[in-house]
Formats: C-alpha cells, sequence, structure tokens
C-alpha cells in the first residue's frame, strides 16, 4: 500500500481482537526494540457462567499484582509457567452476568487466562468476552488510524501532493522515541552517527529524563540520540559518563538516518 520495503509492528493482536497496534515503517522499523517488553492495557468483558457472588469486586482486587501463568496449547511461545505482573485491574461496567474490566498489565500477559483465572476464584467459571488492546505503552487508542484513514490520505498524497492528510495519519519516528531518556548530540556529531560512529564525549550537549519518572539515563540503559531541535539520529545503550570529556558514551546500534 505504501510503497515501503520494510515494515514492522509491536506485538501482534490475535484474531477477532481490535485495538491498539503500532506499525513501523521504512527506516523507523530500525527502532522497533523500543516498544520491546512495553506494558500492555486491554478492556475486556468477562463473561460470569453463574450469579455474580457478593465479593466480586473484592476477588477481582486480590489479581493485581503477580500472578501465574500458562501459556495457552495455541500460543507462540513454550508452554511453561510463568509470572506476570497485574499493575491495575479495575471494573468498568457491570450488566448480570457481564463485567467490563480494565486490565494494565505485563507484556506476555495471557487475558483469555486471566478471565479462566478469575472465573475459579470466583467459583462460578468465566471466560473471556470482547477483547480491546487500548494501549501499547504510550500508545493508545484515542486517536486510531483505520487502514482506510491510510489508503485515504496516500490518494490525496499521490494524486494531488498534498500531505497534511498524510502528516495526520503517519507519525515521525520521533513519536516512537517519546518515553526514552535522550542525549542531545551536535550537528557535527550526528555526521559521524549517521556514518556509524558511536557517540564519543565532545560531542554530548546535554541529556533528557525519561518523561515516565524524570529519571536521567544510567550506564545501560537504551537511550535516543537527538538534534538539539529533536531529530532522531541514533538508538543505543549509554556506556559512558555523559558529563565526561573524553571516551564513547552511547554505542549506536540502531542508526535512523
Amino acid at each position: 500500500m505504501t510503497g515501503q520495503e520494510r515494515a514492522a509492528h509491536a506485538g501482534t493482536l490475535d484474531p477477532k481482537v481490535t485495538g491498539s497496534l503500532p506499525l513501523l515503517l521504512g527506516r523507523a522499523t530500525r527502532a522497533a526494540r523500543v516498544f520491546d517488553g512495553l506494558d500492555k492495557e486491554y478492556i475486556t468483558v468477562l463473561e460470569l457462567q453463574g450469579p455474580p457472588p457478593a465479593d466480586l469486586e473484592t476477588v477481582i482486587e486480590a489479581f493485581e499484582g503477580e500472578v501465574f501463568q500458562t501459556p495457552p496449547r495455541k500460543s507462540a511461545v513454550v508452554r511453561e509457567r510463568r509470572v506476570r505482573r497485574i499493575h491495575a485491574l479495575d471494573i468498568l461496567e457491570r450488566d448480570g452476568r457481564q463485567v467490563l474490566l480494565r486490565v494494565r498489565c505485563e507484556s506476555g500477559t495471557y487475558v483469555r487466562k486471566l478471565c479462566h483465572d478469575l472465573g475459579l476464584a470466583l467459583g462460578t467459571g468465566a471466560h473471556m468476552g470482547d477483547l480491546r488492546r487500548s494501549a501499547t505503552g504510550r500508545f493508545d487508542d484515542t486517536s486510531p488510524v483505520t487502514l482506510h484513514d491510510l489508503a485515504d490520505a496516500l490518494a490525496f498524497w499521490r494524486e494531488d501532493g498534498e500531505e497534511d492528510p498524510l502528516r495526520e495519519v503517519v507519525a515521525p519516528a520521533e513519536r516512537a522515541l517519546a518515553g526514552l531518556p535522550g542525549v542531545v548530540i551536535a550537528e557535527s556529531a550526528a555526521r559521524e552517527v549517521a556514518h556509524g560512529a558511536p557517540v564519543y564525549a565532545p560531542g554530548v550537549l546535554e541529556t533528557r529524563p525519561a518523561p515516565h519518572d524524570g529519571t536521567q539515563p544510567e550506564t545501560g540503559d537504551l537511550v535516543a540520540c537527538t538534534t538539539p531541535d529533536g531529530a532522531a539520529v541514533a538508538l543505543g545503550p549509554l556506556t559512558g559518563d555523559p558529563d565526561s570529556d573524553r571516551g564513547t558514551i552511547v554505542n549506536t546500534d540502531r542508526v535512523l538516518v
């Protein structure tokens, strides 16, 4: 559709599941690792197989925290018992034997299995009804883009050279990096990085904290290297002290320009 030779996605959606699925095109595919392990949020219908018990809310709340899960038989991973964290489990609505839940959880959590286990704990039995992924990390479904939206925007661009509709549905790569701590580098350093060089101390202008908690990057953290005007240059682990006068500061293993 777009004519791009490369594309990537941040996770998969099972059949009949809708919602947030970030896609990357062209050079932005080099930033795909940013999405590895991001927390997910889901909206699901818990279908009880009996009348809801009086302690429904208490039982559901008890599932917040670490839970044990074994992947279902039809899964792409080895069926080994593992621990996943449920950050929040909220009841949004109740209607008879149907309970609308919002699940904020660690990547790799099986919501279908969670619903089954909730049914066992409630003593009624239960299964998952509808499921929608409402967020992948910072990317939520408040402003979704459909394939029809993309097709229309591409048609405007190809027929009339109109870029505005396309810019509304295709975000720049910088948006994918916005959740990372950053290292701002000089334009001269950016040119060297574009040709495969790491970021050396003289090219570092400043560091920027991770927006979600305000902490400065530490050695080993994945950082986004940008120019002073915010253009993405590269990704890589912080390997040295940004305040140092010499040495390698970032090993750039993904060049984005």
